[in-house]
């Protein structure tokens, strides 16, 4: 486990769930011309991470409708810690946060405050999305920072829910090679996936047609090559991750979804 220190079980499953799609060149293709409202204040999702039988941890993430410096957000909260045998082992307790513009799915503030087994970080980012600029707060270090970032850039937990409302995934094609730059521990991040296909897959819940991906990762640090990641999505209206598969270093991952509560779309699931 401590090979891993920097990217815990539950900070893993939750920098992956958060970034599980983009728009490609030229991203016209992929986006909607439409904006589609895809969730709502009151949705909450819970993951169970885990090594075969054995639990690792859970996340969460919820939605609330708030008023961020007189504009109209969806604040959005996601959580995760380790439990049990794993818990005792490398304890984590992980908080992200994000206030994102529900007109232009755009963020304006994200937190990130987490203990990854004495791993510690404590930053508040706000997002100056005309003038492109994030003023990052260290709390941890007491030092503040002005970064230049891209126009549109999302964070962490917007960028999931940015694509869930503008993505037009009836346009993806097998091999679609999907980038997207995300703001990540003070850097402009790029992340790059390939749609797999459509694919039927078994739940708690029953069976659910789902979307597949393959993000390429960093190769050596936590993950055994560069295609190391599978992720399945709910091929409807609500576009939610339903599975996280992961190839590591030291062994295999897996996050499912567990329970959920306020989808804004029914949720289709595959009787025999």
């Amino acid at each position: 486990m401590k090979n891993i220190k920097t990217y815990s079980l539950v900070s893993l499953f939750v920098i992956t769930l958060l970034s599980y799609l983009s728009f490609s060149v030229p991203p016209e293709q992929l986006l909607t011309t439409e904006r589609v409202d895809s969730y709502k204040a009151g949705e909450w999702l819970k993951f169970r991470v885990h090594y075969g039988l054995l639990t690792g941890g859970y996340a969460t993430i919820s939605i609330k409708d708030e008023m961020y410096k007189g504009k109209a957000v969806h604040h959005i909260k996601g959580f995760g810690e380790t439990t049990g045998v794993v818990g005792l082992a490398f304890g984590v307790e992980d908080y992200y946060e994000s206030w994102v513009d529900k007109k232009t799915d755009l963020p304006y503030k994200f937190l990130r405050k987490i203990d990854e087994g004495g791993h510690t970080k404590n930053k508040v980012i706000e997002f100056d999305q005309v003038n492109h600029k994030a003023y990052v707060k260290d709390l941890k270090r007491k030092k503040d920072t002005t970064i230049t970032i891209k126009p549109g850039i999302q964070d962490m937990v917007s960028a999931m829910y940015y694509l869930r409302n503008n993505l037009d995934t009836s346009k993806l094609k097998v091999q679609d090679k999907i980038d997207l730059t995300m703001f990540f521990d003070g850097e402009n991040y790029p992340f790059r996936m390939r749609f797999l296909g459509r694919e039927q897959i078994s739940t708690k819940f029953g069976k659910v047609n789902s979307l597949k991906f393959r993000p390429l990762v960093e190769e050596g640090r936590v993950f055994k090559e560069q295609e190391s990641l599978t992720i399945w999505v709910s091929d409807d209206s609500n576009k939610i991750p339903l599975r996280i598969k992961a190839d590591l270093a030291v062994g295999s991952l897996k996050a499912d979804l567990n329970a959920y509560k306020g989808l804004k779309h029914p949720f289709k699931i595959v009787f025999d």
